[in-house]
């Protein structure tokens, strides 16, 4: 029986997928793209860009490891085996940011990770429009061009540049809506930019001090999560829950009893 691939190797499958997979999405957006679709509500939208991205990530991967199970944001699990014990999942996101890809702004990514019984092991974020790129092996460290990442030092909550986002239902983004408004006053901003993983990204490097969202699903948190642990940051759900739809929250030590402690209090996990 042949040894289980390692996480560098899984990692050089998923940075070699990414990068022709933002490469298309890439040369869609600059011939033109419109929405093709919408999914939970009118403003939750997909283009022909994501699901062909996704089909070519999903259709690289069969080539390349043709027995691996596979789960997109876009076509789910399709018609991909289930990975048993030992096995390699691989999650998707073929277009995180959406929205901000269909409007032209640069900040949308490719999100690829593999999985191994249940625990991400390898992961790639790779921005769009910059080709900026992170990746990450379990136990392994985060990397961007080749520096390793340490997340934010900041010890204050009051001055911690806080990013979230909101999610597309109309009742839910009401009840997120205020959770920011009771939590700005004790921060020193928010910042909304629209694509979970590259948010992740940001603050694994420091450019963000924190990170939390509720309505996240596995293809938003995968590589990113990873990438955001393995530069140090606390990576979560509330009150010792693991991070998923509920809550992810992503922040350095020195800050995540304070932030934890106020989202609590502010139900930020709560509503619809």
């Amino acid at each position: 029986m042949p040894l289980p691939p390692s996480s560098r190797q899984l990692l050089d499958i998923a940075v070699e997928v990414a990068r022709e997979a933002a490469a298309t999405a890439h040369r869609m957006r600059v011939d033109g793209v419109s929405t093709v679709a919408t999914k939970s509500t009118d403003t939750d939208v997909v283009t022909a860009a994501d699901r062909a991205v996704e089909r070519q990530v999903v259709d690289a991967l069969r080539r390349l490891r043709p027995t691996d199970a596979v789960l997109g944001e876009e076509y789910g699990a399709g018609d991909t085996p289930t990975a048993g014990p030992g096995g390699v999942r691989w999650i998707i996101d073929p277009i995180d940011g959406t929205v901000n890809y269909l409007y032209g702004l640069p900040y949308c990514a490719v999100s690829l990770a593999a999985e191994v019984d249940g625990e991400v092991v390898a992961g790639v974020v790779r921005n769009v429009v910059t080709g900026d790129e992170w990746t990450a092996t379990a136990g392994g460290g985060a990397y961007r061009a080749g520096a390793r990442l340490h997340c934010s030092t900041q010890t204050d909550l009051g001055q911690a540049l806080v990013a979230t986002g909101f999610g597309y239902d109309p009742a839910r983004r009401s009840h997120q809506a205020r959770v920011v408004a009771e939590l700005i006053p004790h921060v020193r901003d928010i910042r909304r930019m629209g694509a979970a993983s590259l948010d992740m990204c940001l603050a694994a490097e420091g450019r963000l001090d924190a990170y939390f969202e509720k309505g996240l699903a596995p293809w938003d948190i995968a590589a990113g999560g990873l990438i955001a642990a393995e530069a140090g940051l606390r990576v979560t759900g509330l009150r010792g829950l693991p991070p998923g739809p509920d809550l992810l929250l992503a922040a350095p030590p020195a800050l995540f009893e304070p932030l934890h402690d106020r989202l609590a209090d502010l139900d930020a996990s709560g509503g619809p």
